[in-house]
């Protein structure tokens, strides 16, 4: 292994450090939409900046023009030419004013200051650091759950290896390939997290993209194949591969070869693979285990099914019904309800919503979307597992909202008037916006849950107001099922066993939305207010 303490001393790459202001954008897709018509504006202060300066050196074109031509013409010979008055005064006036106005004309910062002013006028509403490192973290996160290639993605493909073959997760309607300052970016992010597994990853992909295109520079980007050289080499021997990191600080230095802090590092390294015995550097890369999600394997694979569990479907016991619950008011037109589990009971609801409620329920939402929060104790906070922006709607803010609580009452029999039942919560995801493994009830009396005085969460009716292309299925890991997002169903299960305590049964997740733009509304049900639509058992234990 390494010597101990022998980081304390090396000559590190530097990595500044910008205070991160708010930015949410990236945990809403429709904050990211929003962004397209502020980039719109953009594009015509660049237009407006580009005729200017078009115009500019076209002047600049035709000054340089009309004195060549001068050179050319009149000024063959000079004693002639300057026989005639007219043109020695216009020589003089040119050399003495024209000339000073062309090299020094303020037209040229007046042009740009124009742009920069246009820019400054939409900065409030651009992205932020925080949006940056949000967005890359997003792309990591799909990579993980869905097992792509970053090569792919750099092609704008999204492609898993399965037997040595490259296969197609899915085909966008859409894509762009990736630039080498963009998957610099992306590994940058990672780097700085040290988050070492990824960023090689990242890296290697924008070394190939750099060195594809000669290592030239462009004016747009932020890194060049020496920064990305830099960090990747470190990179590596952060992860063991000490003889990578040389050879890549040794091409680096063919860039700067009086680089102090590379020279360093170089002599570090060959030390290294000197002293220390072959078994402990290591060249394969390995995904770290995860310290806070212990269900990973699972929940990803299920996220990796995107629904498709036909094992679990092959139970008899489970079918497809037209179902009213005993209510009249459902006779005419029975809900299409779909039974996916009995052990915890999870039921589809098809066609729960209409297009036209869907849309009511996601404009109503719009002003008050805000980060999605997480329990913290007693208090709420948000979180890295949740990345989405949620509103919470009363049934006074929009006239379907109270019938969609009407709706929930009649299928399920249970009181869901508020403080029986929670306000409507609207979900919108963001850049491979998800939900980690979770539960929707209580599991400390010191949550935020009981705030209502009305008890646990004992139900849950979730509506996905949206459809997604790929991605965004829910996942419920001990039952190992998942359930893909379906357009205007809704899906309903109990929390809670009928004696009060947690069915461990319903811990779930929202996978990460891969393509699409997902939204779903929330309803969760409490204890109270149900004692004779779902009172106890005579057996305690159920």
């Amino acid at each position: 292994m390494f010597p101990t303490g022998a980081l304390l001393t090396w000559s590190l790459l530097t990595v500044a450090v910008i205070p991160a202001s708010l930015g949410e954008m990236y945990t809403s897709l429709l904050n990211v939409k929003q962004a397209i018509s502020v980039e719109r504006k953009l594009i015509d202060y660049l237009r407006t900046y580009i005729d200017h300066e078009s115009q500019r050196l076209d002047d600049i074109k035709r000054f340089y023009a009309k004195v060549s031509d001068l050179h050319t013409e009149v000024y063959r010979g000079p004693a002639t030419a300057m026989a005639n008055p007219l043109v020695a005064f216009t020589l003089i006036k040119r050399m003495h004013s024209e000339w000073l106005n062309v090299v020094y004309s303020n037209e040229a910062q007046e042009n740009a200051q124009a742009l920069r002013s246009g820019y400054e006028e939409e900065e409030g509403d651009l992205p932020k650091l925080e949006d940056l490192q949000g967005a890359a973290k997003g792309l990591m996160r799909l990579q993980d759950v869905y097992a792509l290639q970053v090569a792919s993605l750099a092609r704008g493909r999204f492609q898993r290896v399965t037997n040595g073959n490259f296969i197609d997760v899915y085909l966008p309607a859409v894509s762009v390939p990736l630039s080498g300052d963009d998957c610099f970016l992306v590994g940058k992010v990672a780097y700085e997290q040290e988050d070492y597994y990824h960023s090689v990853q990242w890296l290697e992909e924008s070394v190939r993209l750099f060195r594809g295109t000669g290592g030239g520079w462009s004016p747009e980007n932020e890194g060049t194949l020496e920064d990305a050289l830099d960090h990747l080499a470190f990179s590596h021997f952060k992860t063991g591969n000490v003889s990578h990191a040389l050879s890549l600080s040794q091409e680096l230095l063919h860039y700067d070869p009086l680089n102090g802090r590379v020279l360093q590092n170089v002599e570090k390294y060959e030390k290294l693979l000197v002293s220390s015995p072959p078994e402990s550097i290591r060249d394969e890369l390995t995904r770290p285990t995860s310290t806070h999600l212990r269900t990973r394997d699972t929940y990803e694979m299920l996220c990796r099914t995107q629904g498709s569990q036909p094992l679990q479907f092959e139970n008899p016991r489970l079918f497809c019904d037209y179902f009213t619950n005993g209510n009249p008011q459902l006779l005419l037109l029975p809900a299409r309800r779909e039974v996916l589990s009995l052990q915890p009971y999870v039921v589809l609801y098809h066609n729960f919503i209409t297009d036209k409620e869907a849309e009511d329920i996601k404009r109503t939402s719009h002003p008050g979307l805000k980060r999605s929060v997480v329990a913290a104790g007693e208090k709420q906070a948000t979180a890295e597992y949740r990345i989405s922006k949620s509103a919470w709607l009363k049934g006074s803010s929009h006239s379907t909202v109270g019938k969609l609580d009407n709706k929930i009452s009649m299928l399920t029999g249970l009181n869901v008037k508020h403080p029986y039942g929670e306000h409507l919560q609207v979900v919108n995801y963001g850049i491979g916006g998800h939900y980690e493994p979770h539960f929707d009830h209580a599991t400390s009396p010191s949550s935020p849950v009981f705030k209502l005085k009305t008890g646990n969460r004992v139900a849950t009716f979730m509506i996905y107001l949206s459809s997604v292309e790929a991605g965004g299925s829910t996942a419920f890991i001990y039952a190992n099922f998942s359930v893909p997002v379906v357009e205007n169903a809704a899906i309903f299960w109990w929390n809670l066993h009928r004696n009060g305590q947690g069915d461990a049964d319903t811990l779930h997740a929202g996978c990460p939305v891969l393509i699409g733009d997902k939204w779903v509304a929330n309803k969760w049900i409490h204890e109270h207010g149900q004692e004779f639509q779902h009172g106890c058992s005579l057996n305690p234990e159920e």
